[in-house]
């Protein structure tokens, strides 16, 4: 037999034995309250607790004023969840003895079970006026704390719990707890890593710790704490939804499904972790399975405004955009200040063509921060002779795209100034000779009147006939254009290409296509390729085929700051530019060069749907996948109708 169970062996013997002697005596002295109490306290080491309760009530009933037979009977009501009748036998032990610290204590755990949390409180001081060294009255006064939303009192509290006790694990991590809720999570991460110094094995620690560190951006080190957890304690469903969030993040999307089913399977009840799990096969194109999980979500929680959420982008997927904005709607009556779900709704509305609504519903975003002397411009005021502040917002693209605004604003009698990324200034700088360009942080004092970027389409009250697409409206340095013309020559069909935009986050989901499938064009006799791409995606070139080169210039194209002013030069000394959906694509169709676009089954809203050309960019050719993912068909007819081209009397053949 094992050394551990011979012990506890011995131990069980011992506590038989004197559960036998208490027994004889009782025998011999029935109406000796005090054996009674013995024989209940024993009978609880044993793991008898209903015999224990009978016991305890016997002894009360030969000496109501046995405090500690009320206390015991009390403790194992409340672990019997019946807590009225708990919080009634603490007070007759309290009766007894007014001094009892254990007693005023446990009763305030009983109190918080039944949400009476002042009345609990008010317990814990008792406790703690009685024995003001007692740790774990003030742990459990931190408890009480925390549950009257009172973070802060809470983790004075527990840090004087710690300080009374160092080694109390649980008041460190209930401090941390503290602290987290209070938005310090550097200090929620000292206290769950002192937790665990104490207890390794602290499942929930482990669990609250991934939590502090994907706070902080760890989100190596926070996959690492849930998977601690659940190691710990496989049936820790909150773990592994955490854990499937992280992967998520990280872009390993069937692992992260994988961990929501976990999370499911633990907790069928889950319905968070179902809606989670959901948007994870949105994102991977399994759009039928993600709207199974929705309903599966919704059935146990109808009103989960996330649930909802991600049934309008599984239907958005399935070019159900009705059903899709029927579903964002109903998450934003879930959930009013759902911004996710607002913005889903205006850009849905938008990709199918409403754009005038869309710019409606998408007025409703999170917008740049205004200047502070400045009043909004909506569109109706009269800019003749006022100052107008145009802040730009969101990527690079984006800002490309609606500078065009600028101009138009200038035309009305504005002198504007349109504030935008640092990288962007000098390009920009070829904008309009009317309109000023700043960088968004030395934006002027003082101005008339402002306006985010993207809110000038609504403010001019843009529609698919009055979308203003004269190009160009930006240029490229003429210097740099005879710069770029010796080095890039004018042997065969020059063909520019960028595959990949800005990695992680939703945005670049199905947006950027794998180089290798520009192999499909390159067996057309006279193509060169030539690469904008810069930074990510540029590692793709060494694992192309051995048949498919492409010509890139490393750090001669746009070393920086600035950006794009050597790509736009470029672009004047290339027949054709390739792109996927990223702010090459528009700066090729801002300078009004001939740009093939690569797009997604659904994708972002500026390119709408089920056409082949843009209205914002008149030089623009747009291939769209037919289904999911799929880019074969996409080059393939990029390959016919270049060839096409070619034919037909394209610059060389």
């Amino acid at each position: 037999m094992a050394p551990g169970k011979m012990a506890v062996t011995a131990d069980r013997r011992r506590l038989e034995a004197l559960l036998a002697q208490c027994e004889a005596e009782i025998r011999r002295k029935p109406g000796v309250a005090a054996h009674h109490l013995q024989r209940g306290i024993l009978l609880q080491a044993l793991l008898q607790p209903v015999e224990a309760i009978g016991c305890y009530e016997r002894a009360t009933d030969l000496d109501p004023q046995l405090a500690e037979a009320h206390c015991h009977r009390a403790d194992l009501l409340r672990a019997f969840r019946r807590f009225d009748e708990a919080v009634a036998a603490y007070e007759n032990a309290t009766a007894a003895r007014p001094d009892y610290a254990a007693a005023w204590n446990n009763r305030a755990r009983a109190l918080r079970a039944l949400r009476r949390f002042g009345e609990a409180l008010q317990s814990c001081d008792r406790a703690i006026a009685i024995e003001p060294a007692n740790a774990d009255a003030h742990l459990n006064r931190g408890n009480v704390l925390m549950e009257m939303d009172r973070p802060a009192d809470a983790f004075s509290a527990y840090r004087q719990a710690v300080s009374l006790k160092p080694d109390l694990a649980e008041a460190h991590f209930n401090a941390a707890n503290a602290a987290a809720r209070l938005g310090s999570p550097e200090q929620a991460l000292n206290g769950y890593e002192r937790a665990l110094a104490l207890k390794p094995d602290f499942a929930e620690a482990h669990h609250a710790r991934g939590n502090a560190f994907e706070k902080l951006g760890r989100l190596a080190e926070a996959l690492q704490s849930f998977e601690q957890a659940v190691a710990l304690k496989p049936g820790l469903a909150e773990s592994y939804n955490n854990k499937g969030n992280i992967l998520k993040r990280l872009g390993r999307r069937e692992e992260a499904a994988e961990s929501y089913r976990q999370a499911v399977r633990c907790r069928p009840g889950y319905a968070l972790a179902w809606s989670n799990r959901a948007g994870t096969l949105k994102d991977m194109g399994r759009f039928a399975e993600a709207l199974e999980d929705c309903d599966r979500a919704l059935a146990l929680v109808p009103d989960l405004a996330a649930a909802h959420f991600n049934r309008g982008n599984a239907l958005k997927g399935q070019k159900r955009f009705d059903e899709a904005s029927r579903s964002f709607d109903r998450a934003l009556e879930c959930a009013p200040d759902f911004a996710e779900a607002r913005r889903n709704k205006a850009i849905t509305t938008l990709l199918t063509g409403h754009l005038q609504e869309g710019w409606r519903l998408y007025e409703r975003r999170e917008a740049i921060a205004p200047p502070s002397r400045a009043s909004r411009w909506t569109g109706e005021e009269n800019l003749d002779g006022r100052t107008l502040l145009i802040l730009a917002e969101q990527g690079f693209g984006d800002t490309i795209q609606f500078s065009r605004y600028a101009s138009l604003a200038a035309s009305r009698g504005a002198a504007v100034t349109l504030a935008v990324q640092d990288p962007l200034v000098e390009l920009l700088a070829s904008l309009h000779p009317a309109v000023g360009i700043c960088t968004l942080g030395t934006v002027p004092a003082v101005s008339d009147y402002y306006i985010p970027l993207m809110s000038m389409p609504h403010a001019f009250r843009t529609d698919i006939g009055s979308v203003p697409s004269a190009v160009p409206y930006l240029a490229a340095e003429p210097h740099r254009i005879g710069i770029w013309k010796a080095r890039i020559g004018i042997e065969g069909f020059r063909v520019g290409i960028s595959w990949q935009g800005t990695p992680g986050g939703d945005i670049d989901i199905g947006r950027s296509f794998p180089a290798r499938h520009l192999e499909a064009l390159a067996c057309i006799p006279g193509v060169r390729f030539i690469s904008l791409q810069k930074n990510a995606g540029t590692e793709q070139l060494r694992h192309l085929s051995s048949g498919m080169k492409v010509e890139t210039f490393g750090d001669a194209l746009d070393p920086g700051p600035p950006a794009f002013l050597d790509t736009a030069a470029a672009m004047e000394n290339l027949d054709l530019v390739i792109s996927s959906d990223t702010a090459v694509a528009h700066l090729a169709g801002a300078l009004a060069r001939p740009v093939w676009v690569a797009l997604s089954h659904v994708p972002d809203w500026r390119w709408l749907m089920d056409r082949d050309d843009s209205p914002w960019y008149p030089t623009m050719k747009l291939f769209r996948q037919t289904q999911w993912n799929d880019w074969d068909g996409v080059f393939e007819a990029m390959k016919n109708t270049l060839r096409g081209l070619l034919r037909a009397g394209g610059r060389k053949p």
